[in-house]
């Protein structure tokens, strides 16, 4: 089944959604331009009348009132014919021979009487029947007219329509003593009406189709471009998955959003590396690690076979001790990558000093057997078990913690020097802690190395080397340390020693003190 890519969706959706825009504004195009085109019409038409304004703001001035066209409609009815419908003189003399006093001569209109019928100073109006050569017929501009007092009756005409067009009519003084109205045609029913409403319909159809176009155009390019920083993460999420870990992205997109999201991708990459290549190291050195005793071993073993050596006492000790060293290795190897071994098992407040003691004394005689001095000073009140500080934790694994500390200075000092191990109480505004440090002779380590050393399987051999016939350590002890300190919400921290050896700083948060 086809499916449609991401781009390629968001580009079909802009554009319906544009196309029914636009089909929407030229919709309501044609029905503005069909009920617009009246009152428009009316605007101009009502523009073009300027001459019956000023005609009817005479006749107030003279009446000061609306009231002779409210009792004359025939006064109505000449005031609407503008100027050329009086232009034939056979008409003039036709009138004048009638009889009828049908209009008196004022000197603004010739041809119109403006006084009121019930004025004392004029006499009362009577309309002629006029004769019908004479009568010319009214259009439908005239039909459409009305006029209006300052409050909106009707003095004359029809009913204001809605979209009328209007003006303002003022006395001498700039008062507003009414309005002429114009209102809109009934409908455009003429061809030229027709003619222009399909002009006009016609370029706004064409206009939107442009504009259809070039709204297709731009939301192709614009799904191009907000959507392809979406193809470079698919593209590299697959090289990821196939295994090319190098993948990276170019963060060249304008969007904060893309932005940091490939920046996140990048760095997810970069951390799968990292973790690809610390992985492939490890086991490379946990081979190794595993291959040295397996070797020793083998080698005692073929050379019994062989008859080379005789499995005495001597020979059951190596392969012991061998065999030892790699059980210690497999447990090492066990307890630090099983988090749930480092993790205590029950956590309690309790004398983290009593293990550093026990740990001390368990090791003392080794220290005393590799020539290497060892001191522990503490303040003379903490010998008291009721004086000493009190922390939240498990009290064999941090045993085992100040085991390993010992057993690392231990392997790693030169015969003659010593540890000397310090125990203080840290105290600010906030909080206490109980701090640890363990501080031991020559050699010590390079600052390339010190960075590293709580890593798995790390171990500065450059510098920290036994020539005592100890093979060293599994690089593991100082990894499975920090891991325990951290589950107990404290900190450990290497740095060179004032003595010229390695410097491990442990602090532990105080839970009371006793």
């Amino acid at each position: 089944m086809f499916r449609l890519s991401l781009q390629s969706k968001a580009f079909v959706a802009l554009t319906i959604l544009l196309a029914v825009m636009m089909m929407m504004f030229v919709g309501f195009s044609r029905l503005g331009l069909q009920r617009g085109l009246g009152p428009y019409v009316a605007e101009i038409e009502l523009a073009r009348m300027d001459w019956l304004a000023d005609r009817l703001q005479t006749i107030y001035r003279h009446n000061q009132s609306w009231q002779a066209i409210i009792d004359q409609p025939a006064l109505w009815r000449a005031l609407r014919r503008p100027p050329n419908a009086w232009a034939r003189p056979e008409d003039l003399d036709s009138r004048a021979n009638t009889g009828f006093p049908f209009f008196t001569r004022s000197p603004d209109f010739p041809d119109i009487d403006i006084r009121s019928p019930k004025s004392p100073q004029s006499p009362t109006f009577v309309a002629p029947p006029t004769p019908a050569p004479l009568e010319r017929p009214v259009d439908g501009l005239a039909r459409r007219l009305c006029l209006l007092d300052a409050k909106n009756l009707v003095i004359a005409g029809n009913e204001p329509l809605p979209g009328h067009a209007r003006t303002v009519l003022k006395d001498s003084q700039g008062r507003t003593i009414g309005f002429l109205v114009m209102n809109p045609p009934e409908g455009l029913k003429r061809e030229a009406d027709r003619a222009f409403l399909e002009k006009q319909f016609g370029f706004v159809l064409w206009t939107g189709a442009a504009g259809l176009l070039l709204a297709m155009l731009l939301s192709g390019w614009l799904a191009h471009r907000w959507l392809k920083p979406i193809g470079s993460l698919v593209e590299g999420a697959r090289n990821l998955a196939a295994g090319r870990l190098q993948t990276r992205i170019r963060e060249h997109t304008d969007s904060e959003e893309f932005s940091r999201l490939i920046h996140t991708f990048n760095d997810m990459a970069e951390q799968l590396d990292s973790m690809e290549t610390s992985r492939r190291q490890w086991i490379g050195d946990m081979a190794h690690e595993l291959r040295t005793p397996l070797a020793a071993m083998r080698a005692e073993i073929e050379a019994v076979q062989d008859g080379i050596r005789q499995f005495d006492d001597q020979t059951a000790e190596r392969l012991h001790r061998q065999l030892m060293r790699l059980i210690h290795l497999v447990g090492d190897l066990r307890d630090s990558v099983d988090s749930s071994t480092v993790t205590p098992a029950r956590m309690e407040n309790m004398h983290p000093l009593e293990q550093l003691h026990e740990a001390i004394a368990s090791l003392q005689t080794r220290f005393e057997q590799a020539g290497v001095g060892l001191q522990l000073r503490e303040p003379p009140e903490w010998r008291q078990p009721d004086n000493a500080p009190l922390v939240r934790g498990n009290a064999q694994q941090l045993h085992r913690v100040f085991l390993n500390l010992l057993e690392n200075s231990l392997r790693y000092t030169d015969r003659g020097g010593y540890l000397q191990v310090s125990t203080t109480l840290l105290r600010d505004k906030s909080k206490a802690q109980l701090q640890i440090v363990f501080e031991d002779t020559s050699p010590g380590v390079s600052p390339q190395d010190l960075p590293h050393i709580f890593e798995r399987l790390y171990r500065a051999e450059s510098s920290r080397q036994r020539v005592n016939g100890d093979l060293g350590g599994s690089g593991l002890g100082l990894a499975i340390c920090r891991s325990i300190v951290q589950q107990h919400e404290g900190h450990i921290e290497a740095s060179p020693s004032p003595l010229g050896g390695l410097r491990v700083t442990l602090t532990l948060p105080i839970s009371g003190e006793s």
